[in-house]
């Protein structure tokens, strides 16, 4: 792996000796990406759309560096699906990867990350489910899993801060159909972090172990920007949904899609491919100050016209300071 110099640096580097590009704003204005919102979306769901992604782009640095047709793709793919690129809600995520050609880097690509709660939405929307939860289990909350008959007994912490704190021994996740069929698993913290370090390329556990001891020189840190290291237990919590579901739930043709497309790079002819890899992610792509959102989004929603029915790009994008 490059050293931190070699690596972001030097594609920073690189970037900057390149002319000027247009801004995200300025790529939404043009006549093919209005005709295509306007056809699929349009009106007031259009400029919510537009308001959306601009604001996820302003932001997050590494977004911006993106190729703009990624991130409208991975953005469109997530507007199908009625789901919210807001940080803050962790429905889906546009994630920054560098896209190499005979090992160079040749752009850096937005790759479509579905998050748990984004799971949660398409299974609950999907009318089949009564119940869904995915909860991580606290040291001494558990008090027993039986995988036979799938029931758990647990003595959850009821200060919500002193739960915060208090360290991970598991994932335990569970839904009921309509009909009154269940199903329900756990799985333990070491059983979590081999799944991970044998299915994820880009995450390693004994690095991983070593980053939360305080370890890592602070120099390397920008190596470790793979969700599970980021976001260990929201990662372990959509695995657990994806497991339960992939296997025993019933999956609507939203989530088939969803599921398929998770972590993939969304190309403009409506194919993907995957790109996750150690030496392939860029860093800092989610530390996004939740109100700096908020704020932005309801700037926005002042501004847009419900009554609209065709969407004014240019007033809209005009509108986006700085975007």
């Amino acid at each position: 792996m490059a050293s931190a110099s070699g690596g972001n640096q030097a594609l920073k580097n690189q970037m900057a000796t390149q002319p000027k590009r247009q801004t995200f704003s300025a790529y939404l204005t043009q006549d093919a990406i209005k005709n295509r919102i306007n056809s699929m979306i349009g009106g007031k769901d259009g400029q919510r759309f537009i308001t959306s992604i601009v604001s996820a782009v302003s932001v997050n640095p590494a977004l911006s560096e993106c190729d703009y047709s990624t991130i409208f793709s991975a953005a469109m793919l997530g507007e199908s699906l009625k789901l919210s690129p807001s940080p803050q809600l962790g429905q889906y995520y546009m994630v920054p990867f560098k896209e190499r050609k005979n090992g160079q880097v040749v752009r850096i690509v937005a790759t479509f990350v579905l998050g748990y709660k984004g799971y949660i939405q398409l299974a609950i929307r999907s009318g089949y489910y009564k119940k869904i939860n995915v909860l991580a289990i606290k040291e001494g909350e558990l008090k027993r899993f039986d995988p036979l008959n799938e029931e758990i007994e647990v003595n959850l912490i009821e200060d919500e801060e002193e739960r915060e704190r208090a360290r991970t021994v598991g994932y335990y996740a569970m839904f009921e159909y309509q009909n009154g069929f269940k199903k329900a698993m756990y799985w333990s913290y070491k059983k979590m972090l081999l799944h991970a370090d044998k299915y994820s390329p880009a995450f390693n556990a004994v690095s991983y172990e070593k980053l939360q001891a305080g370890k890592i020189p602070k120099g390397d840190l920008w190596k470790y920007s793979s969700f599970w290291y980021k976001d260990f237990d929201g990662m372990a919590l959509k695995t657990m949904l994806r497991q339960i579901i992939s296997k025993w739930g019933i999956m609507s043709i939203e989530m088939q899609q969803a599921f398929e497309r998770d972590e993939s790079l969304l190309n403009e002819d409506g194919s993907f491919e995957y790109v996750e890899s150690a030496d392939d992610a860029v860093n800092d792509f989610i530390d996004v100050e939740s109100k700096e959102v908020d704020d932005q989004e309801g700037q926005a929603e002042e501004q847009s016209n419900p009554a609209t029915d065709e969407l004014d790009f240019e007033q809209t994008l005009n509108d986006q300071a700085g975007a």
